[in-house]
């Protein structure tokens, strides 16, 4: 289980009984490869503290509700429907090629909807002449877009983990592309900010799914460096968006065709999901492969775990899908403190759409594409944390795989990237904002974003794997509560940056983020420290207990990640 603590006991990797390989039940052992077995069906047995049933319970509800009871337990039988080791079928099963076209097209969809929430910072001064509004005005089509986003996820994430990956997906898409269609034909203020909410909304869709689609078809070994791609898409997205929009801008086309774009955009993307996403959730492949069972046999008596959930009424249901997330998170102190620090960090990305015109068009004089160009520093910084962390982190998290073996690493071993990667984040805020004097060379800000870049994928990828390990029984609702109050930031951060910039001056405002992150640097330590007893204390994530405590377990060299 990928919530073990800093040295895990033997993995429960469930075994095919006599009964359960018997003839009479083809294609459903119930046992999972080695490499799957944190990710795969994991068994409720876990040690969660003297006294902590309500931790058990919890952690069983998720587990039985998705994967059913094991060989032996009360309610199983030898009709229950399974994946046997190797079963073509299971995601973790399916072609090197295949998984990768799926992490990677998840990470276009991720893109798809950050790039569509920065576009409009290229159009501002046309929107505002044609609408005749004013510069907060303006900001809102960026805030209320990334505003979306913290309404999206409560729906999206909880809607994956019931009705399965593609459909909640396709569904979501389909309405994004109608929104921005809106958009384009808006015909006043009113429209373009509502149809923006409403897009943001249904953008969120592959913040979260996402995320799941690579818990649903990696094993441990492999996510980091699957997630290294996919992670770079949500800084890509919005580093594009303003140079795309504002050499659109300055080339003469109506401000409508940044978001015909968009439409053209999303609707490809809506027929590759269509046509070329398969369904990864375990649960509901099951489901189909007990209705093909009894459809084939004509045996009623074939079913799936997912099959049996308990029959809840519409506002029930709506109940459980919305409060999930926030059920998820405001029980765990890891999950808090990681949102917090993430979220800081995500606003301070949308903060820079505000600050970047005020150093680069107002203080260099500067168009509006040459300003957009600006942000490429903070994509290639990205493109460098992503490949060095596949160079150097992921081959030490293989071997740690190895040297822990049979039993799964430790969560807490995620975090070192994000260690190094904090003090590089804060030390780029004050670079930028001490070379942003207008008689500095225009190249002195503008590399600054290079180690912004680098250090905020370090430290997402390394979070964002935390994340997965420590609560994948609720993956999706973990990463959907992480997405909103992170959306909040987004969302917020550029309603005060021109008059933080203004009023401060860009030295100092830089200056007070650059001391925020250098006060949040030591979340990932103390996690590090004392996450494995908070994961054993947990309800969502627990653990057996540390036979040895996580001072004495190696840290340097080989043995860290």
């Amino acid at each position: 289980m990928a919530s073990t603590s800093p040295i895990a006991s033997t993995p429960t990797v469930l075994s095919s009984s006599p009964k359960a390989s018997s003839p009479s039940r083809p294609s459903t052992a119930v046992s999972v490869p080695l490499s799957q077995a944190s990710t795969v069906a994991p068994t409720p047995d876990y040690d969660t503290g003297e006294g902590d049933g309500d931790a058990e319970s919890v952690i069983s509800e998720y587990h039985r509700e998705a994967y059913g009871p094991e060989p032996g337990e009360k309610g199983w039988d030898q009709f229950e429907v399974r994946f046997e080791p190797n079963d073509p079928d299971d995601p973790h099963n399916w072609s090197r090629p295949r998984r990768w076209y799926i992490t990677l097209f998840g990470g276009l969809l991720v893109l798809n909807a950050t790039f569509a929430s920065s576009a409009p910072s290229g159009i501002v001064p046309e929107m505002m002449e044609k609408f005749h509004f004013g510069r907060e005005v303006a900001t809102l089509t960026i805030a209320l877009f990334v505003g979306g986003y913290c309404v999206g996820p409560l729906l999206w994430g909880p809607l994956s983990e019931q009705y399965g990956r593609k459909i909640p997906m396709l569904a979501a898409f389909v309405c994004y592309c109608g929104f921005q269609v809106g958009c384009a034909l808006s015909p006043n203020t009113g429209a373009i900010l509502i149809f923006r909410l409403l897009g943001g909304t249904f953008a969120a869709a592959p913040l979260v799914i996402s995320g799941a689609l690579i818990s649903d078809i990696w094993d441990p070994n492999t996510r980091g460096k699957a997630l290294g791609f996919f992670t770079l898409a949500p800084f890509a997205g919005p580093c594009l968006g303003p140079t795309i929009s504002g050499f659109m801008a300055v080339s003469g086309v109506t401000w409508r065709w940044v978001y015909w774009l968009l439409a053209l955009f999303v609707g490809t993307c809506s027929i590759l999901i269509l046509f070329t996403l398969p369904e990864t959730y375990t649960p509901v492949l099951l489901v189909k492969r007990a209705e093909k069972l009894r459809k084939e046999t004509g045996d009623n008596r074939w079913w799936a775990p997912f099959e049996r959930r308990p029959k809840l009424s519409f506002s029930k249901r709506v109940e459980a899908i919305v409060a999930r997330p926030f059920k998820v998170f405001f029980q765990e102190p890891m999950l808090i403190a990681i949102t917090v620090y993430m979220s800081f960090i995500y606003g301070c990305i949308y903060l820079l759409f505000e600050a970047y015109p005020i150093v680069f068009t107002l203080g260099h004089n500067f168009n509006a594409g040459i300003s957009g160009l600006m942000f490429l520093p903070i994509f290639i910084g990205g493109c460098f944390g992503v490949f060095s962390y596949l160079l150097y982190w992921n081959p030490r998290y293989v071997k740690l795989a190895r040297d822990f073996a049979p039993n799964p690493v430790p969560p807490e071993y995620r975090l070192e990237p994000s260690i190094w990667a904090a003090p590089i984040f804060a030390g780029a805020f004050f670079w930028f904002g001490w070379t942003s004097y207008p008689s500095v060379s225009f190249w002195a800000p503008l590399v600054s974003g290079g180690p912004l870049g680098f250090a905020i994928i370090w430290i997402f990828l390394s979070l964002f794997n935390y994340i997965i390990d420590a609560y994948l029984f609720v993956a999706a609702s973990a990463l959907a509560s992480n997405t909103v109050i992170r959306s909040l930031f987004g969302a917020s951060f550029p309603l005060f940056a021109t008059q933080m910039y203004n009023g401060m001056t860009p030295h100092w405002a830089s200056t007070l983020l650059g001391l925020i992150a250098v006060v949040m640097a030591p979340i990932p330590i103390l996690l590090t420290k004392y996450g494995a007893a908070l994961r054993h204390k947990s309800k969502f994530a627990p653990s057996r207990p540390s036979p040895v405590p996580m001072e004495v377990l190696p840290k340097k060299g080989d043995e860290a990640v």
